[in-house]
């Protein structure tokens, strides 16, 4: 029987060939970051479609390419979008970016969304960086018969899961704030009473994304890094209603910067490896 790891090799030969060789790092572009893609360089492009085991992104903002460029010395493909857990093909899907990625050599992943944010000192489209997470979409991509050896098995430890090493080496590239995400299923937005539960534990920004591919990320040895573009104050503290274009319109703008910062950041893990 094909396992979901079977895929990810499958995926991860597939890029191997077209691209001509495995990559250190994986960079996979969230909801308002797709369009800093630029900023990182010119590089050989596929659409993810023909990608084995990965579909087009539907979700709004997000791109449907496989990007392979250089920066410094370290090879990085450059995911423009991922799957959401709440486009109904389950979770494998969803975590199939970063296990393929691991299959190709990489030893870094930096991942990045747009969220929410319940600090309102916090400017809106100013990347700011994941410390941890609280999961609460009610799903686990270690669910299931024990992974094939010789990967680890399904108790995957997260003490570390964003780790404090890349941490350190992103703030001194390009400082920013560091706070708790909380990851919910989707595709609707939180309410009032469910931001005052997040703020309660600790939360100070809010998504559909991630924390099931740093789950995944962590259990195959991919050291990560997660960065957030803050798009719109969280529900019942945003004056306004929430709504997906904000987040798209608060992307496009923020491009350049968001861009300048992933940049940043990466040369400065490039540097240190």
């Amino acid at each position: 029987m094909t396992t979901a790891f079977d895929l990810a090799a499958d995926a991860a030969a597939f890029l191997r060939k077209r691209f001509a060789g495995d990559h250190h790092i994986v960079a996979v572009l969230g909801s308002g970051w797709a369009d800093a893609v630029g900023v990182l360089g010119a590089g050989d492009r596929c659409a993810i479609s023909e990608v084995p085991g990965f579909k087009k992104p539907s979700a709004l903002g997000h791109g449907g390419e496989a990007i392979s460029l250089t920066i410094g010395s370290s090879r990085v493909l450059v995911l423009t979008g991922r799957t959401h857990f709440y486009e109904g093909h389950g979770v494998a899907p969803v975590v199939h970016g970063v296990r393929t990625a691991a299959a190709l050599g990489c030893k870094v992943a930096v991942l990045t969304n747009g969220a929410g944010v319940l600090r309102e000192d916090w400017p809106i489209g100013e990347p700011v960086m994941i410390s941890d997470h609280i999961n609460l979409t009610g799903q686990s991509p270690m669910t299931g018969d024990n992974p094939p050896a010789p990967l680890a098995g399904r108790f995957v430890d997260l003490t570390d899961a964003y780790s404090k090493r890349l941490r350190a080496i992103a703030r001194g590239a390009s400082p920013m704030n560091e706070g708790v995400y909380l990851g919910l299923h989707g595709p609707h937005y939180e309410t009032p009473a469910e931001i005052r539960a997040a703020r309660s534990w600790g939360a100070d920004l809010v998504g559909m994304s991630t924390v099931l591919e740093v789950i995944a990320a962590r259990h195959v040895g991919l050291e990560v890094l997660a960065l957030s573009l803050p798009t719109n104050l969280a529900a019942g503290i945003s004056p306004t209603p929430l709504s997906g274009e904000e987040v798209i319109a608060v992307g496009k703008k923020s491009a350049a910067r968001a861009g300048e910062v992933l940049r940043a950041v990466l040369s400065a893990i490039d540097a240190a490896a």
